[in-house]
């Protein structure tokens, strides 16, 4: 299955909280980092399109400069995508295929419906939260200003093609508790789907 929300809507605290059930979390910013990590051929290419300046003083990925770039720039944005997406596509595609038989696979995927991705998986779920409360987060628990806040989420797709592609809408409006009792009533289904199909 696919996960995805906008920036600061509780998707982390979702998928998290699956993995602590038993899911097969791919992270794809995690995996977006790996395939960027020092040294490689990834890193390389960025460095090629973005210059010396998305580089840090010990030659890892300066992931502040270069969102500074890539953030105000549709063009910069895509290009950074053509060489990140493929990469992590691949290496998504390599745990997905070493889970094992019969575990819920999640695949937490911050820019799914960007990418036009979620025809790949049988499950949508998007994790929502009102606007204004997700630049709230971000200014009083990430220190981001709002002005770069709302930068940010104009760079993603809107609430609402969204939740166009939303087989499963989790509401994260209200209380952790309240978040995690959506969460924990999904995984009982989504265990039970991918049992039987084992």
């Amino acid at each position: 299955m696919g996960l995805t929300g906008g920036i600061a809507s509780g998707k982390s605290a979702v998928s998290r909280r699956m993995a602590e059930l038993g899911a097969v979390v791919i992270d794809a910013d995690v995996v977006a980092r790996d395939v960027l990590a020092r040294g490689g051929e990834g890193l390389a290419e960025v460095v090629e399109a973005f210059g010396e300046e998305v580089l840090a003083a010990d030659g890892s990925l300066d992931r502040s400069a270069l969102g500074q770039i890539v953030f105000a720039d549709e063009t910069a944005r895509q290009r950074l995508n053509s060489i990140v997406h493929p990469r992590v596509r691949a290496e998504s595609a390599r745990l997905r295929e070493a889970a094992p038989a019969g575990s819920v696979v999640v695949e937490d995927l911050p820019l799914l419906v960007e990418t036009g991705q979620q025809e790949r998986f049988d499950v949508v779920v998007v994790v929502h939260a009102p606007e204004q409360e997700r630049i709230r987060r971000m200014v009083e628990d990430r220190g981001s200003t709002e002005e770069d806040a709302r930068s940010r989420m104009a760079a993603q797709a809107t609430d609402a093609q969204r939740e166009a592609a939303a087989d499963v809408l989790l509401d994260n409006s209200g209380t952790p508790d309240q978040l995690r009792v959506q969460v924990d009533e999904l995984m009982e289904k989504l265990t039970a789907q991918a049992a039987a199909r084992a």
